[in-house]
């Protein structure tokens, strides 16, 4: 969202700083996936951004077009999330040849991979950020998602912290 999420930071004595942030909440919602090849220990990270809330019809596509960009069967883990439930009953009966689904327990972010992704976005390099609109927000997160593709220490460390590896 537009509204800046406040962290901790340092200051000179009697000089708070201050963030002046205008009321908007608009906002980018993120769809993404982490990839592992066992055989070869290959990390990659697949993430779509909408300027709307994510619809089960639109994380269909996204594990559609995931299956054809890695031509591989998947093993998919995800948290019980309405549109995540609704999305694989929407990919049919068809979807079982290249899909096997691994739910997580009813809450347990800690134990999925992508979510330390998100983290490290939202309270890392997006902490105490001020966005100027919608569009620089957009700029800023897919940035950070980015540059945390391209890290392959980092990739490790989201499966690992999940204690998938």
């Amino acid at each position: 969202m537009l509204q800046p999420l406040c962290r901790r930071t340092w200051a000179p004595r009697g000089d708070t700083p201050v963030l002046k942030a205008w009321d908007r909440h608009d906002r980018w919602s993120v769809i993404g996936a982490l990839s592992l090849a066992p055989w070869a220990l290959r990390l990659s990270c697949y993430f779509r951004f909408f300027d709307h809330n994510i619809t089960a019809e639109e994380v269909r596509d996204f594990l559609r077009q995931l299956h054809r960009q890695l031509r591989r069967p998947l093993i998919l883990v995800l948290d019980r999330w309405g549109v995540h439930r609704k999305a694989i009953r929407l990919l049919g009966p068809q979807a079982a040849r290249w899909l096997q689904v691994e739910w997580l327990p009813g809450y347990a972010p800690e134990l999925n991979p992508v979510e330390h992704l998100w983290n490290h976005t939202k309270w890392g390099d997006l902490a105490n950020f001020v966005p100027a609109d919608a569009d620089d927000l957009y700029r800023a997160a897919h940035q950070s998602l980015h540059d945390q593709r391209c890290d392959p220490h980092r990739l490790y460390s989201c499966f690992r912290a999940a204690q998938l590896i």
